[in-house]
């Protein structure tokens, strides 16, 4: 299973509601990232990933994006397969 990275913080529903998706699909160990705790990480995501706002996923060293993104991958079959990779 590959590895998932997700900058996250303390209270976002977004957050709360991609890792339950993630959980469903049997990841377990997500690499967390509380960008509100580690502001420096926060810079660094948004270099990463251009975005300011959480989560930002990682699948992997693929870039999936935030919780909507991660739910439009799954809708369209392609979640299992990056996640198998």
């Amino acid at each position: 299973m590959a590895k998932v990275l997700m900058y996250s913080t303390a209270v976002c529903p977004y957050c709360v509601r991609a890792e339950q998706l993630l959980t469903r699909k049997g990841v377990t160990g997500i690499e967390k990232v509380r960008v509100d705790l580690e502001p420096e990480r926060r810079a660094e995501m948004m270099q990463k990933t251009g975005q300011r706002t959480v989560p930002q996923i990682y699948i992997g060293e693929t870039h999936v994006g935030g919780c909507d993104d991660l739910y439009e991958l799954d809708r369209q079959g392609k979640l299992d397969p990056l996640l198998a990779a």
